[in-house]
């Protein structure tokens, strides 16, 4: 009975420590004029100040890309799906999907510093909140170009729209934002 009031004792003395400690620091900090992170930084409404060498969601150019699979060898997770067929009148393959995972990716930026055409590059955007993992998974040659690109922003709505998408975008087609039509 005597180690049960003791264990009581401790565990009381420990938890009013403990909240002393808060409370203390809590009054010590205390500022009334300080304003919570969505009243300091308006976010969505302005968009956030970002680092320079900030590393959001990455940007894929179409027409650059050789299809040669060295980012996705370099994704120390697996991250980085490419699908590839042989390019038309011309040597080497050309990018038919380029689909990255955003579940499982770390955002390392491995796989940009091994891309030799640079079309792979660490963008600014960094929110690309939805209520499912299919919506994570993105498809940048699905994409219209300006998002993939990084002109305009990667947002949920974008990414859901192109899952839609019967046929992949072409370089061409996507720049006026047409989907390409298949071939017969």
């Amino acid at each position: 009975m005597i180690d049960w009031l003791r264990n009581i004792y401790l565990t009381v003395a420990s938890v009013s420590g403990a909240l002393w400690v808060t409370m203390r620091y809590w009054v010590r900090t205390y500022d009334p004029q300080r304003r919570t992170f969505t009243e300091h930084y308006e976010y969505p409404e302005l968009p956030l100040v970002l680092a320079p060498r900030f590393r959001g969601f990455h940007r894929w150019e179409l027409a650059g890309c050789i299809a040669c699979g060295r980012c996705a060898k370099d994704c120390p997770v697996g991250c980085i799906y490419i699908g590839k067929r042989r390019a038309e009148g011309r040597k080497g393959f050309e990018a038919t999907s380029f689909t990255i995972d955003y579940t499982k990716c770390m955002f390392c930026a491995l796989c940009t510093e091994s891309c030799p055409k640079d079309c792979l590059l660490m963008g600014s955007s960094h929110d690309l909140g939805c209520y499912s993992r299919d919506g994570c998974i993105v498809d940048f040659a699905r994409l219209p170009s300006e998002v993939a690109w990084g002109r305009s922003t990667l947002d949920p709505t974008v990414v859901a729209l192109s899952k839609l998408a019967v046929s992949p975008f072409k370089a061409l087609g996507a720049a006026s934002g047409q989907p390409a039509t298949p071939k017969a």
